[in-house]
């Protein structure tokens, strides 16, 4: 790689993908939403999601909403395609579905983050996309860097109580 190329950084908020090429770096931070990272490696073009909820659960509008599983895929599946990027070489992480409240054990409650990492899972395999690896689940925050030079994520998970130590390291 050229020593003048520099690398540009995206941060992800709730409800927002980025597809870049090979000159970017994403991050973002999760707590019970997940993000998909979706790499190309012949091409060194990646694409990263931060949803929240896995789908809407009632009919969609006619703009697709990033802030729902299915239609983040979609999103960036599309975005992908117009770069003539072939979505069956591309590769999956997933991250993300943190437990945000460990502490409160009600059985009536839905785990949106297992929610949330099971239909990820499923959205893929369904694509025909491998997942190459995975770090779902278990208690706190997570935060995520995604390479699309060299396809590597690094995922780092915060416990609750290591919420404020976290947040000074992460800006």
């Amino acid at each position: 790689m050229c020593a003048d190329l520099v690398t540009r950084e995206v941060f992800l908020q709730p409800g927002h993908h980025f597809v870049g090429d090979a000159l970017w770096r994403m991050r973002t931070l999760l707590g019970s939403c997940v993000s998909i990272t979706l790499w190309h490696p012949r091409m060194r073009v990646g694409a990263m999601s931060h949803f929240l909820l896995s789908t809407r659960g009632m009919p969609a509008s006619a703009e697709p909403d990033g802030r729902y599983g299915d239609e983040s895929l979609q999103l960036m599946l599309s975005e992908l395609k117009r770069q003539r990027v072939p979505i069956v070489e591309c590769e999956a992480k997933i991250f993300g579905g943190g437990n945000m409240f460990p502490n409160q054990s009600c059985k009536c409650r839905v785990n949106v983050g297992q929610a949330n990492g099971e239909a990820a899972r499923a959205m893929l395999l369904a694509h025909g996309i491998p997942v190459r690896s995975e770090s779902l689940f278990g208690v706190g925050h997570r935060q995520i860097i995604f390479d699309v030079a060299t396809g590597h994520v690094w995922a780092r998970q915060v416990a609750p109580n290591d919420v404020a130590m976290f947040r000074q390291e992460f800006q």
